[in-house]
């Protein structure tokens, strides 16, 4: 990523852009039918949706919509990846158990001191306990983790010949290993299409009226109902993608989201668009990303290792 050099700062300026330009436009055409256009010209603050009096919005209507966000997404994020570095299925595995209430970051300025010791199912599941846990302590409930981690790579060393299974029912079978956890690896080590249900996900979806359910499964079986197989990871990437940079939990930057025009929930996080582009975090507000080794479309920073941040 080191030679990307002057072009990344324009890039960074030019996906910042494309999200403002995005939710200026609403002024000029909220409610209409077209495409926000990330260069349309309108008034310099954002105005709330229009809502159309009457009948609630149809289930075909929903789904249109929700189509239509996910089309969206895929412009302002074409680089939209797993932020967990990862350079194979075991990899992918344990940083996506470690990541339980951590953050990405933190996983991944944790690992490679991690898989320098232990880079088989076979070594890590003969390391000695207090040095698996002392690695693994900046992620945090590191004695809990690191019981799965042993127990995982127990279970890949004796019932599944080293190697990680690329089915949802032998993943969810090993420790600490549960749907969400299978549908990061499944989708992203072995392409096999899964919806990823993580907080930014469930929040993001119940704000756009895809879904009302809270738990997990029935949240992935109503939202991979919307859209086609094909589409599942991707998606998953790209709404938590919009989770971590836009749509915060707390202060959602509405005045600077792309989808602004399409969103029921527009108006719950800051509306004026100078004070939301403040709260836009990673490449979208010019900051490092999460990945220490980001795929080489990502137009941001790599993180920084452990002890530099």
């Amino acid at each position: 990523m080191g030679e990307q050099g002057a072009g990344k700062g324009k890039n960074l300026k030019k996906t910042a852009e494309t999200a403002t330009g995005k939710v200026k436009s609403r002024a000029a055409g909220a409610g209409s039918a077209g495409r926000a256009k990330p260069g349309d010209a309108g008034a310099s603050g954002a105005a709330a949706p229009k809502k159309k009096p009457g009948r609630p919005e149809s289930h075909l209507a929903m789904v249109r919509r929700a189509r239509r966000i996910n089309r969206e997404l895929a412009e302002v994020y074409p680089y939209a990846h797993p932020e967990l570095d990862f350079r194979n299925p075991f990899e992918l595995l344990v940083a996506t158990v470690l990541s339980a209430q951590t953050t990405d970051l933190r996983v991944n300025q944790t690992t490679p001191a991690l898989f320098a010791a232990y880079p088989t199912p076979e070594d890590m599941a003969a390391a000695v306990p207090e040095k698996l846990e002392e690695l693994i302590r900046p992620t945090g409930f590191f004695r809990a983790k690191a019981k799965s981690l042993l127990g995982l790579s127990a279970a890949l060393r004796d019932d599944f010949g080293g190697e990680v299974p690329g089915k949802l029912a032998d993943l969810v079978k090993l420790p600490g290993v549960g749907r969400k956890t299978a549908n990061v690896v499944l989708g992203n080590a072995f392409g096999v299409p899964g919806i990823t249900v993580d907080t930014h996900f469930g929040r993001l979806v119940r704000r756009w009226k895809w879904t009302e359910q809270e738990d997990p499964e029935k949240v992935e079986a109503e939202v991979a109902a919307i859209f086609p197989k094909s589409e599942w990871t991707m998606l998953s990437h790209r709404v938590i993608f919009h989770g971590r940079r836009v749509c915060h939990a707390r202060k959602p930057a509405c005045g600077a989201c792309p989808i602004a025009p399409l969103c029921p929930s527009y108006g719950e996080g800051e509306t004026d668009p100078e004070k939301a582009r403040k709260l836009l975090k990673y490449e979208m507000g010019g900051k490092p990303g999460q990945r220490l080794s980001p795929p080489p479309d990502y137009p941001g920073s790599p993180a920084p290792p452990l002890g530099a941040d």
